[in-house]
């Protein structure tokens, strides 16, 4: 009896606007820790009213920093995924995280001829849609915050084969896009579902000595 391969985490990038899948980046191997850090946001110490304590302004801030490993040579040796075009180690790789944070050659072009015709307002370059992907229950539309890359090893042609890479993202919320942009309904569905897990824990108040009162 063979046992499925893990599953693996890593980012889809949608289409903003239609939602299609532009293009896919899998984690090589799945990170052994995960940070995540939650920033309720609440009204303020000096509202005023003591009733408001315990009121929300919205979805809290919500931020995971990840480290991932990839290693050209190994991604070969195990077929774990697309062997890299030869010759190339991991560019490929690592240049479709770094478009997530970078306009394209052709958006930063239009604005350019937009700029010289004189339109004078100009909306900023809108990029695909990050969605971090850690299992069936953690589907994360994101924005990236930072992208630090470590290349540790190279090829003979200077091509980075092994690199450490530590990305910080914050999850996008329907305060940030909306309720009817598809990363609103992806942050919608992932609070439901935390919201049924919250639920399963079964423990009354005298599990912890609660009284009442």
């Amino acid at each position: 009896m063979t046992r499925p391969a893990p599953r693996r985490g890593g980012f889809v990038f949608l289409d903003p606007e239609q939602g299609r899948a532009l293009r896919v980046v899998p984690f090589q191997y799945n990170p052994d820790s995960i940070a995540r850090t939650l920033q309720p946001r609440g009204i303020g110490a000096d509202a005023g009213d003591r009733l408001e304590a315990l009121r929300l302004q919205g979805p809290p801030r919500e931020t995971f920093r990840i480290d991932a490993e990839f290693d050209a040579t190994d991604q070969v040796a195990s077929a774990a995924g697309p062997a890299p075009p030869a010759g190339s180690g991991l560019f490929g790789m690592l240049s479709a995280l770094e478009t997530a944070v970078s306009p394209t050659g052709a958006q930063l072009t239009q604005q350019n001829d937009l700029s010289a015709r004189g339109i004078l307002e100009i909306a900023p370059a809108q990029a695909a849609l990050p969605v971090l992907v850690l299992g069936p229950h953690r589907v994360l539309p994101v924005r990236m915050l930072d992208l630090d890359v470590t290349e540790e090893a190279y090829d003979g042609e200077l091509n980075p084969i092994r690199a450490q890479v530590r990305l910080t993202v914050r999850i996008l919320t329907v305060d940030d896009v909306g309720f009817s942009h598809k990363a609103g309904g992806l942050y919608l569905q992932y609070l439901q579902g935390r919201e049924r897990f919250a639920s399963l824990v079964g423990y009354g108040p005298e599990a912890i000595g609660y009284a009442g009162g």
